[in-house]
């Protein structure tokens, strides 16, 4: 009797698992369909195109990596420059002071503890759309129109990043440790700097690319503060791209340039990969 519901009860365990991975094998290839279909319509021509839908690829791939790199209205490498520095420079701020936010609302034990807090959460609240009229009106007032400056240093207060980091924190981190360090004359940047912060890296690496994907494809501000045309990035260059002259439209070109912009994000993914799942997983569980 027990070996009959042992058996029972492998076989259901079998089929359960069976689903499962059917599922998980069907989310995966929805998901990298579309990156599969982009792949194949930057080999094609923009009169293939034209002509319909096809999971084969063609002989144009070359052809139109090099309309794209060598294209006149745009420069490719410079604009791949240019959205690289911002979303570089925008991920390490990001991670670093909201880890160094976390830490105090953590650590530190003050009046307007709960307050700050509470007051993070609520502006994490309104949309980046909604204060934009001010904040372009801020920019034009201290002529920062075509510097990079409004679209890095905004960086620094990111309410999302701070939670993440504090929840994270709770969960790793124990206090032990900083009072520890604190009796042995440690301050409390190098404190943060040397101790904290090493603890922490699974958790920067998750945010760090977060922030850096957020950045990179970050359309809105960009177009309103950027006119200068050395100084675009990439997702307004495929914008004039797109909004090209009829007769010069080159659809093989754009999926080119689509191509060429994610091919950065997909390299940080697959270095930063291992500890994003450690972050994740980490910082989901709290200890």
């Amino acid at each position: 009797m027990k070996n009959r519901e042992n058996t029972k009860g492998r076989v259901q365990l079998i089929l359960a698992r069976t689903v499962a991975y059917i599922i998980l094998i069907f989310l995966a290839v929805v998901c990298l369909f579309s990156f599969y279909m982009l792949i194949i319509n930057s080999t094609r021509s923009n009169a293939q195109l034209q002509a319909g839908f096809t999971v084969v690829p063609r002989e144009n791939f070359f052809v139109n990596l090099r309309n794209a790199w060598t294209d006149a209205s745009i420069n490719i490498p410079r604009g791949m420059l240019n959205s690289f520095f911002i979303a570089a420079c925008s991920a390490v701020l990001t991670t670093y002071f909201s880890a160094l936010t976390a830490y105090g609302i953590h650590a530190y034990r003050f009046k307007m503890r709960k307050f700050a807090f509470y007051f993070i959460m609520a502006v994490m609240m309104i949309p980046p759309q909604v204060s934009a009229v001010g904040f372009i009106q801020l920019v034009n007032k201290f002529h920062l129109t075509d510097n990079y400056l409004p679209l890095i240093l905004p960086s620094i207060a990111a309410p999302v990043v701070f939670f993440y980091m504090k929840q994270y924190l709770e969960s790793v981190l124990p206090m032990e440790m900083v009072e520890a360090a604190r009796v042995d004359g440690s301050g409390e940047f190098r404190t943060f700097n040397t101790i904290v912060l090493p603890i922490m890296k699974p958790a920067l690496a998750v945010q760090m690319i977060f922030s850096f994907v957020s950045s990179w494809n970050n359309y809105f501000i960009p177009a309103l503060i950027l006119n200068k045309p050395e100084m675009k990035t990439v997702p307004i260059m495929i914008a004039q791209l797109r909004a090209a002259d009829y007769s010069k439209f080159d659809m093989g070109k754009v999926y080119m340039f689509i191509l060429l912009a994610i091919l950065p994000v997909m390299v940080v993914y697959i270095i930063l990969s291992k500890s994003i799942i450690k972050g994740v997983t980490a910082g989901s569980v709290k200890g």
